[in-house]
């Protein structure tokens, strides 16, 4: 081999993660942050348990194929209404980013909301920043290791509750957890909830700023959706360059103390411009401003601001004007109209569903007096919370009557296949398909009634 040929460079395509340890900052946002986590919490961990009518009140019964939304009863054929609420709720997202960032992500997305509660317990057993980095050079001791087990263990029994949580909005929450009592949990239940769990262990308390780095797709198309007067945390230049000592008068007001990047969960810094990594939690605001106090100087020089208030200098009132501009005026009237629309389709929708299904295998038939019978199958569904009896009647053919019984006795959130047979004088109808109406009627509230299209066969 010649000893003056150039030796090969080995490219490294992925660098290893550095663990990222959060300094823990208090402030405004951070109180604000704190309570958004409480408030979400407490509506995911007690949704479950709350009951209306006496059915869990919200409860995706995939079984029984019937969503319980707080008195309301989604059948799959009210699948329209569920796909409308999720676009009601990506447009209203789109709405919040063109206004104020990325503000979702930073208080109230599921993983930054376990990322705080797993760091929180993270910082009681294991201590503050320094404390956590220097666990982590020391060797393995009999101390190290009852720590970090204790921390794990606590993981655990944060991310099964949040397991058990999830699957309650499928499987009833009270059996489920007599189920879980009693070790008679199923093998999909227990499988799901292991599931969940573990991607809750692994998200908040392993991958954490990777989820928002690598994995999740709106850190990526945010920018489609800011503009230069989108409200995002920025780093004021002109006022903190040139960085250096506090007493330096030549200096700006940074002083290099690098806590901005200390406190930052995606380990940023944000003096470098706006970048995909930053979630907009505003950390960095509540440490930047806790500086500024030691020093004498302002806050603000790390705040919510706009590429226009920055480069324009401009005050709270002229960032508040600009709220309202062609973008967000669009975002706005298209929400409004869908909530509008969505709103009166609930509101007119009535809690009675009829198909009328005929029997295939008789396509008319003559019975005695010379009248002439077709077969169906009715398909009700009482989509309401109430039982209610319901009166079966047809039309559009004179002397059509049902020969079975006529009232039909249904409970609330149920489906039922009703056989009815059909009567007509054969001098009433003509020979082949006739049009006939059913209509169902509830015997204790005339205003809930239905109607549907079937034919009537007259054979030759």
């Amino acid at each position: 081999m010649n000893a003056l040929a150039p030796k090969e460079a080995v490219i490294k395509m992925y660098a290893k993660r550095e663990a990222i340890h959060p300094r823990e900052v208090k402030g405004r946002f951070a109180t604000l942050r704190w309570t958004c986590v409480w408030l979400t919490q407490a509506l995911f961990y007690g949704l479950p348990w709350l009951s209306m009518h006496g059915r869990q009140a919200v409860l995706f019964d995939l079984g029984a194929r019937k969503f319980h939304l707080f008195g309301l009863v989604l059948w799959p054929q009210d699948f329209i209404y569920l796909a409308g609420l999720l676009i009601i709720c990506a447009y209203a997202l789109f709405l919040v980013t063109a206004v104020a960032g990325r503000v979702w992500c930073g208080y109230a997305c599921p993983q930054t909301v376990y990322t705080e509660i797993f760091l929180w317990i993270e910082r009681r057993i294991e201590g503050d920043r320094s404390a956590r980095i220097r666990l982590d050079r020391q060797p393995w001791t009999v101390q190290k290791v009852a720590r970090r087990t204790a921390k794990h263990l606590a993981w655990g029994l944060v991310a099964l509750w949040t397991g058990f949580t999830f699957v309650g909005y499928f499987t009833p929450v009270r059996a489920l957890g007599d189920a879980v009592a009693h070790l008679g949990l199923g093998p999909w239940e227990t499988f799901w909830v292991l599931f969940y769990s573990f991607a809750t262990y692994g998200n908040a308390g392993w991958m954490r700023e990777q989820v928002c780095k690598y994995m999740c797709p709106y850190a990526r198309f945010q920018s489609a959706m800011f503009d230069h007067d989108t409200l995002i945390v920025s780093y004021d230049g002109a006022r903190g360059e040139p960085r250096g000592a506090a007493r330096d008068a030549s200096r700006g007001d940074c002083i290099d103390c690098s806590l901005c990047v200390q406190v930052c969960p995606t380990g940023i810094d944000i003096r470098n411009g706006l970048q995909y990594e930053c979630i907009g939690c505003a950390a960095c605001v509540d440490a930047c401003d806790s500086v500024m106090d030691k020093v004498d100087k302002p806050q603000g020089l790390i705040r919510y601001a706009t590429e226009n208030a920055l480069a324009g200098h401009w005050s709270a009132s002229q960032i508040r004007a600009r709220v309202l501009r062609p973008r967000t005026i669009g975002y706005g009237l298209v929400l409004l109209l869908m909530a509008t629309g969505m709103s009166t389709a609930l509101a007119l929708r009535t809690p009675l569903k009829l198909d009328v299904i005929r029997d295939r295998g008789s396509m008319g038939r003559e019975v005695d007096g010379g009248r002439i019978e077709n077969v169906y199958r009715l398909q009700l569904m009482n989509t309401g919370e109430r039982d209610h009896l319901f009166r079966v009647r047809v039309a559009g053919i004179p002397t059509a009557a049902v020969v079975d019984e006529d009232v039909v006795e249904l409970a609330g959130a149920s489906a039922r296949a009703v056989p009815v047979r059909v009567r007509v004088d054969h001098h009433a109808a003509h020979t082949g398909s006739n049009a006939l109406t059913f209509s169902v009627t509830a015997e204790d509230d005339p205003a809930l009634h239905v109607t549907e299209k079937a034919v009537f066969i007259v054979p030759r």
